[in-house]
């Protein structure tokens, strides 16, 4: 058994390349709690530790229900940490089997959106949205609801305008965070319509196992449509859900809703039977892709630009690859 201060580490929860998170218990509160550590092999690098830090501050000033939420923070063995909330339920990729009741799974999507509408509401973009940093936390009731979590890719809006280093994960990525390009909201959005995606089928909508297919890909790239309308259960419509979902992971940003909280409206509208009146469906029965310079790469750009980019994204891959080992 370890001990920091008055927090009792229990076991590991989980663990990434910067930080191990603990399940913990807080002695004099005599709550559960988690326990974030930043890895020791990182712990003197300048940059990171601020990183670390910054994830905890964010976390801490944004004070929400649906934000996983931070009340103490230190250094232990000159290691920072930080404590949060436990939450009981898991992740989202614990479920994300495809064995999902829709009705259910499209519940799950929608308290997704909102939940990362708050960071967007509080100017944050999170930039690494997927099933596993999205918890669920069970009330005493039996209600559960979805929280985010994670914040060390979070960037502010107000910085993230410009040219940016990419970060995140491949399959879920958005097509301009891929290549580097200014991002907003919309990023975040996109990988809000994969997670949906996977809630209801329990696979990708898009094959990345190749980077090179994230920097490649063009409007007439559209995921499969969902499962036969017989397994969505009224008042759901294949049609409306298979148009919202190709909205929400539009290639163009453009064709995307324009915030997390406005793709969990269009979740909701649908999940209650009604239409989705501003898509365009999948494979090419219009699109919100089309006309539009940026909706793919083509001529001199094709064959400059995108390898450039793409070769930038597949050496930061590598590195990521190595650093995780």
């Amino acid at each position: 058994m370890r001990q920091i201060g008055r927090y009792r580490l229990d076991a590991v929860h989980g663990s990434g390349a910067f930080a191990t998170v603990w399940r913990g218990f807080d002695t004099e509160l005599e709550i559960p709690v988690a326990v974030k550590i930043l890895a020791d092999n990182w712990s003197q690098n300048a940059d990171v530790r601020e990183r670390f830090l910054a994830e905890a501050r964010l976390l801490r000033r944004i004070a929400s229900e649906r934000v996983v939420r931070v009340y103490d923070v230190g250094t232990h063995e000159d290691r920072p940490f930080f404590v949060m909330d436990f939450i009981s339920g898991g992740t989202l990729a614990e479920r994300a089997d495809g064995s999902l009741d829709p009705a259910y799974a499209l519940r799950l999507a929608e308290q997704s959106a909102r939940a990362v509408g708050v960071l967007h509401g509080a100017g944050v973009v999170h930039r690494d949205i997927k099933p596993s940093n999205l918890l669920v936390a069970v009330d005493p009731d039996g209600t559960e609801h979805v929280l985010v979590a994670d914040l060390g890719s979070a960037k502010r809006l107000a910085e993230a305008s410009g040219i940016t280093v990419t970060t995140g994960t491949p399959s879920y990525m958005a097509p301009e965070q891929a290549l580097g390009r200014a991002i907003d909201e919309r990023c975040d959005v996109y990988a809000l319509g994969v997670v949906s995606y996977v809630l209801l089928t329990g696979s990708l909508p898009f094959d990345v196992s190749d980077p090179m297919t994230l920097v490649t890909r063009t409007a007439a790239d559209r995921p499969a449509r969902l499962v036969a309308a017989r397994h969505l259960p009224p008042p759901l419509d294949r049609t409306s859900l298979d148009s919202l979902l190709a909205r929400a992971m539009a290639l163009d940003p453009a064709g995307r809703p324009r915030t997390a909280e406005e793709l969990a409206d269009a979740l909701a509208h649908v999940a209650s039977g009604g239409s989705d009146s501003d898509g365009s469906g999948f494979n090419g029965s219009g699109s919100n892709d089309s006309g539009s310079n940026d909706s793919g790469p083509t001529g001199w750009r094709a064959r400059i630009v995108v390898p450039l980019a793409a070769a930038v994204f597949v050496a930061t891959a590598v590195v990521t690859w190595f650093v995780m080992r």
